[in-house]
């Protein structure tokens, strides 16, 4: 038995309209917002009498999705989004991009800031962290024409 996918990738978040926002000036689409909430929630998750509203943001490809959380219960228990990379946990998600300027420059409208700075890794892909909305770190990769 193998898995199948990657369905998707959680991010919980302070501010749900900011960062579906964010997300669809990237190039996301919104498939559905919905509360989330009961017995059941908490018995996947571990977390009892939880109330969250998600977001399921689909990418271009169709194949791969974002799911944006927002917590009303209960309280937020941490918080390491802006923790640097080598911090333990997940802390980024890295998208291909098809051109990494004019990404930086829409993603700029919405707060997004270069780590560091952009590199070019062997004239293979343009790479590049962000901070997106709320100090969410993001990978951009854009591939180049030679290939390793």
């Amino acid at each position: 038995m193998a898995i199948q996918r990657m369905d998707n990738v959680g991010i919980v978040v302070e501010n749900l309209d900011t960062a579906i926002a964010f997300f669809t000036e990237f190039g996301l689409t919104l498939e559905g917002r919905m509360p989330i909430e009961g017995e059941w929630a908490g018995r996947v998750t571990g977390v009892r009498d939880q109330r969250v509203e998600i977001a399921m943001m689909r990418t271009p490809d169709g194949h791969s999705r974002l799911e944006l959380s927002r917590f009303d219960a209960p309280a937020i228990a941490g918080d390491h989004r802006t923790s640097p990379v080598n911090s333990l946990g997940y802390l980024r998600v890295m998208f291909a991009v098809d051109d990494l300027d004019d990404t930086l420059a829409r993603l700029e409208k919405h707060g997004a800031k270069v780590v560091d700075e952009v590199v070019n890794y062997r004239d293979v892909y343009r790479l590049c962290y962000i901070r997106g909305p709320e100090g969410i770190l993001i990978g951009l990769a854009q591939p180049l024409g030679k290939q390793a």
